[in-house]
């Protein structure tokens, strides 16, 4: 970046942002920019707390940028579809998991360009950042903003769900894990008390202390591509493209980002001693060969419930079972480490 960089105040949907143009005309930097996208309230107020860190570090890589400030829910996708229509094909998401699942739905939802032309960037500031540590880039702000810069790609599968809510069924799409049971009464429990104004890195573990103890397991079937591969009752399934769910899980370690299937965890409702000593296993990678556990690859997925379940997508619980889960190969085309290839757990 040069150093006679000229910064410009603009606004879009009333959302302030600054043009990074070094010595191109903001007409050229919006054809080779990266719209870099901040959810403020990400890693409860570390996307805002730690932007000046950030923002330094990509200015002083050579990064040319625009940068977009999150204000609602739902608002990253509403920025993404004006980035992409502007002339952005490079997009960043500064933020959790749920950010960058907007982002990703933003891109789908445009019209303007394939999704696969549109290149992805991750600089983690969320709680689980699952999908980033799945592509190894959440050990810190420099390894990501290096990965920006080299801008090696790799195109990954997503995957489209179909849901109900309020009655009214809805599609979306996810990045990285779609989870039914205990998983999404987790996100539920933590995405009811964010909304409420609860900030703290504790807010996840309570929410999975205090869902342990209120899970009531319900009646489940569970299809793979039109066949069914289970019946009963159900402490959590998680169908996923990336290896990490729930935080840091490792419910998904022979999931790949390209293999166009899902990988699915399911595990059986049984005594919740067990099941806390199953959790601690899972979250190093161990515990898969329980007799509690079963796990399939398939490019399509139902979940159905008795009474009707909640179902998460990327972290964000969003509505009610059934739903229906299709694998879009290789849809998305994200920025990787040079090193190449998804993490794998160690």
């Amino acid at each position: 970046m040069s150093s006679n960089c000229k910064f410009t105040k603009s606004f879009h949907s009333k959302t302030k942002y600054i043009t990074f143009a070094g010595n191109k005309s903001e007409s050229q930097m919006e054809k080779s920019g990266w719209a870099v996208i901040v959810n403020p309230k990400a890693g409860s107020g570390r996307g805002l707390a730690d932007w000046p860190v950030i923002s330094n570090a990509m200015f002083r890589s050579g990064l040319e940028f625009v940068c977009y400030f999150t204000e609602h829910k739902y608002h990253t996708v509403e920025l993404t579809v004006s980035a992409v229509r502007e002339g952005y094909r490079k997009i960043v998401a500064v933020g959790g998991d749920g950010t960058l699942h907007e982002v990703v739905n933003g891109i789908f939802l445009q019209q303007f360009v394939p999704s696969d032309a549109i290149t992805i960037g991750v600089i983690p500031t969320g709680t689980g950042n699952d999908r980033a540590r799945g592509a190894g880039l959440h050990t810190g702000y420099a390894g990501a903003i290096k990965a920006l810069c080299e801008c090696n790609t790799r195109l990954q599968d997503a995957g489209v769900a179909e849901y109900t809510e309020s009655g009214v069924r809805h599609t979306r799409y996810i990045v990285n894990a779609a989870g039914a049971g205990f998983v999404a009464l987790v996100n539920s429990k933590y995405n009811w008390l964010k909304d409420e104004g609860k900030r703290g890195r504790w807010l996840y573990k309570y929410s999975k202390i205090a869902s342990l103890f209120r899970y009531r397991a319900g009646r489940y079937v569970i299809k793979a591509d039109g066949r069914r591969v289970f019946k009963g009752r159900l402490f959590m399934a998680s169908a996923g493209i990336g290896v990490y769910s729930g935080g840091g899980l490792i419910a998904l370690p022979d999931a790949l980002f390209d293999d166009s299937l899902f990988d699915l965890l399911v595990v059986r409702m049984t005594w919740r001693l067990r099941l806390m000593f199953l959790m601690k296993e899972l979250q190093k990678g161990n515990g898969l060969k329980s007799s509690k556990v079963l796990r399939i690859k398939a490019a399509e997925i139902v979940i159905e419930s008795y009474p009707g379940g909640k179902v998460e997508l990327d972290g964000e619980a969003l509505g009610f079972l059934p739903v229906k889960l299709q694998i879009l190969p290789k849809a998305l085309r994200f920025v990787e480490l040079s090193t190449g290839g998804p993490h794998r757990p160690q």
